[in-house]
């Protein structure tokens, strides 16, 4: 395996860190799926050694994997677009250069965690946005156009019960609509799998619920699963990833091998 780190925005400390495979000759031309992780962290940080782990997981299951480090609250204000644009130029980034990554162009993931969910959500619904892609420095939309995301106990809209304080939304956004992700859905959102758990102190399951059903009213192919227990912040719910003995619950953990079957069953479908 090879670990690169690619910075993806000038003047940033963001950055794109990639676990690669690399070609083998007995596969031929076979390209693998990639997945980009968007860890959480309020904004403020995000768990390295979580981002790793879980891209690790994905690499295990076939995928190029990488995690976004993208631009934290104390590092801009407001924070946004910041994190949406240094997504944006990641998927660039990949596409750009898929055949030396041995990725398949037509199989990029997004997978959001906490606050990366809000990140990952609004990219969902934005990616092609006039001004987004100018940002970005595209005039094709397909050049960001997710072909599946995952969602895991996201945040969806600033109003939902997270964060607390609501004065910290002011150092966040600079566009009314980057508040709430569920009321931008539209037809050209890509498949989406979403798990939550139902008793979430810390970032309330109504988020989930939310954009689902304005998935399901755009028509756009969506799973959603709630887990009736957990605490915030489950990452894959197993030992690994585990912060206490409450999030090593072997059922929540079955939401990655139900989020690889479907990813399988949508990009197998495309």
């Amino acid at each position: 395996m090879k670990i690169i780190r690619e910075n993806i925005r000038e003047n940033s400390s963001a950055f794109l860190q990639g676990y690669l495979k690399p070609g083998d000759a007995q596969t031929g031309n076979f390209k693998y799926p990639a997945v980009i992780v968007v860890p959480g962290g309020s904004y403020t940080h995000i768990p390295m050694v979580q981002a790793e782990s879980i891209a690790l997981n994905f690499s295990a299951q076939g995928y190029q994997s990488f995690y976004l480090r993208y631009t934290f609250e104390q590092e801009a204000l407001p924070l946004l677009p910041h994190p949406l644009v240094e997504l944006a130029n990641s998927i660039k980034y990949i596409r750009k250069n898929a055949s030396r990554l041995n990725i398949d162009p037509n199989r990029i993931i997004i997978a959001g965690f906490s606050i990366g969910g809000h990140i990952c959500s609004l990219y969902n619904d934005f990616y092609d946005s006039d001004w987004l892609m100018s940002y970005a420095q595209v005039d094709n939309s397909e050049i960001l156009k997710p072909n599946a995301v995952i969602l895991s106990y996201p945040v969806i809209n600033l109003n939902c019960g997270f964060p607390k304080e609501p004065e910290k939304i002011q150092n966040w956004i600079n566009r009314s609509e980057q508040i709430a992700a569920d009321e931008h859905v539209n037809e050209t959102n890509a498949p989406t799998f979403i798990w939550h758990t139902a008793d979430d102190p810390f970032v309330p399951v109504e988020n989930a619920l939310r954009y689902s059903i304005s998935l399901n009213k755009h028509h756009i192919d969506n799973e959603l699963h709630i887990f009736h227990h957990g605490p915030h912040g489950m990452a894959l719910a197993n030992h690994i990833t585990a912060w206490n003995d409450d999030s090593d619950n072997a059922r929540v953990a079955e939401w990655f091998p139900l989020a690889i079957s479907w990813l399988d069953e949508i990009l197998n479908n495309k």
